[in-house]
């Protein structure tokens, strides 16, 4: 990633203090309205630029943004300072009694981010959970500047996500979309507060989809766009053309805090699948199948025998596990799972972590050539490692 850093949409006071200074850009979008002017008044020949009416996303906007909040929250923060570094030796610690865990503070905070309300009669909001992260005093603002408290439903650490209540009658929810629809290139509008500055739109495209690898020990298949994202967009929506929430805002990569035209969303499907459980357990319930997977090299097909392979290779199955059951084998290939084509171990594993304790799952498999479709069920975590 060179120089860029991964870094969490939040508006810190570190990113406030970032976010002081605006720099003018422009992006090829400016370039492609000045184009299709100059091309609508070409065709029309006599016609200008000024008599033609332009497509407007302002409908989109008027629907969609009162269903997207401010979120501000307080707290207090327990953190470990550094020391004298003799300090750190067990033997200085004891001759100077100083305690075993070392020197702490503690300090309050100050925080904010966005959310979306999914749910108005129930009062559901969907955020990030790092924007709630540690925080013991939630306030939810509205598009027309009504403000309340909130409280944390749940939150799922692997998937950086949090469900928030709030008991207020007159709420405008967004409609959920599919995001397994996207395409790169699609337009999206990214909606949120910025730097503090309250519901600000920008637009751009899907840049790409299923990106991983950038919290490993998270479970991510994050849309990329272009559409502005800054410190504050945290938990904002992305909205497609029809209005429909299609991913929550998360992180951006950059340098220095500011957008620099690459920023990554929550596929909505993931955020479905997570909040259904959040709001009926008030956590994830995520259990074990017993496998350990990896990508499908082209030297690993080869050495498999197998022929232009697209899928998941199995490079271990735990004893007793419940892939050792249903007959699962090293060196097996997935394929599909529940009839949905794979191509990643990353995408096999996020589709397996989404699933309940309990329910089933259907994988086709090749072995030497040949086609083998298994069953198993989701078991409750155990000394076994998580798929």
């Amino acid at each position: 990633m060179g120089e860029c850093g991964f870094q969490r949409a939040t508006n810190s006071p570190a990113g406030q203090r970032r976010g002081n200074q605006f720099v003018k850009t422009y992006t090829a979008r400016s370039y492609f309205m000045a184009f299709m002017v100059s091309a609508i008044a070409l065709h029309l020949g006599n016609a200008t630029a000024a008599s033609v009416a332009l497509p407007s996303l302002a409908p989109v906007i008027k629907a969609t943004s009162p269903a997207v909040v401010n979120i501000a929250t307080r707290g207090t923060l327990t953190e470990r300072v550094a020391g004298n570094p003799l300090l750190e030796d067990p033997y200085f610690r004891r001759f100077f009694n100083v305690p075993e865990g070392g020197q702490v503070r503690v300090r309050q905070f100050q925080s904010a981010g966005s959310g979306v309300i999914v749910d108005a009669k129930k009062g559901y909001i969907v955020t990030n959970r790092h924007v709630i992260e540690n925080a013991s005093e939630i306030t939810v603002t509205l598009l027309d500047n009504r403000h309340f408290q909130a409280t944390v439903v749940g939150s799922d650490e692997g998937t950086d996500l949090a469900v928030l209540k709030v008991a207020e009658p007159h709420l405008t929810e967004m409609p959920l979309g599919d995001s397994s629809h996207l395409e790169v290139g699609d337009w999206v509008v990214a909606i949120g507060n910025p730097f503090g500055l309250k519901h600000t739109v920008t637009v751009g495209i899907v840049s790409a989809l299923g990106r991983t690898g950038l919290h490993p020990r998270g479970y991510e298949d994050f849309i990329q766009t272009d559409a502005s994202i800054n410190p504050g967009n945290s938990g904002g929506a992305l909205v497609n053309l029809n209005g429909e929430l299609i991913g929550i805002n998360s992180a951006i990569l950059s340098k220095d805090g500011g957008n620099i035209g690459i920023g990554f969303a929550i596929p909505v499907n993931m955020v479905k699948a997570v909040m259904e459980q959040l709001i009926t357990y008030g956590a994830v319930k995520r259990g074990v199948v017993g496998i350990k997977l990896r990508d499908l090299t082209p030297e690993a097909a080869e050495s498999l025998k197998l022929v232009n392979a697209r899928g998941v290779e199995i490079s271990e199955v735990a004893p007793g596990s419940p892939a050792d059951r249903a007959g699962i084998k090293v060196g097996d290939v997935a394929v599909s799972m529940n009839g949905v084509s794979l191509e990643s171990a990353a995408q096999l594993r996020n589709a397996l972590a989404l699933l309940r304790v309990g329910q089933s799952v259907e994988l086709l498999l090749l072995r030497n050539g040949a086609e083998r479709n298994v069953s198993l069920t989701i078991n409750p975590p155990s000394s076994l490692s998580r798929p």
